[in-house]
């Protein structure tokens, strides 16, 4: 009889941990990691080793580029590109994505709030050619840490005033 109470709870540990076990996964490694999802994200962008090395997020002391040229070439390229929408909206439309360990970027998120900074949609044709552009930046360096090179989050924000950017924030 002590036996089998005693393999009952065991066997009732053993499911209680397994529940657990699910029930955390389902949340990021750290809060704002951004999550894959098929429809939104290329297949063939890879995480920097996720299992062992963690991803840095912008809030953790990151000075604000590691682009090729910093943030100037960044304009440059967009001045050039003379994207602008025809109707004369205000706001900020901010592009968030990941660089891997190779430089590469994915995972690209777009939000766009209005000039009072509430979340709605300021354009979606020109957040659409923002991210595109966003997309098409390929001078972004890996971070190094130790020696080892790690992910890291950025973002872009883009002020719009009257249907054209009119700076690249941070």
């Amino acid at each position: 009889m002590i036996k089998a109470v005693y393999l009952f709870a065991l066997f009732f540990c053993i499911l209680i941990s397994c529940q657990t076990e699910k029930n955390i996964s389902k949340y990021p490694a750290t809060v704002g990691d951004i999550e894959f999802d098929e429809k939104l994200d290329n297949p063939a962008f890879k995480k920097c080793n996720s299992e062992k090395l963690f991803t840095l997020q912008y809030y953790q002391g990151l000075k604000e580029f590691d682009y090729k040229g910093e943030k100037i070439a960044i304009t440059e390229k967009l001045e050039k590109e003379k994207i602008s929408s025809e109707s004369k909206t205000n706001g900020y439309i901010t592009v968030r994505f990941l660089v891997n360990c190779e430089g590469k970027t994915g995972l690209f998120r777009v939000r766009q709030m209005d000039a009072d900074l509430k979340e709605t949609i300021v354009n979606k044709e020109l957040g659409e050619r923002l991210l595109r552009f966003t997309q098409s930046l390929d001078g972004w360096i890996p971070k190094e840490i130790k020696g080892f090179k790690i992910g890291y989050y950025q973002y872009l924000t883009y002020k719009i005033e009257n249907g054209k950017v009119s700076e690249v924030l941070p």
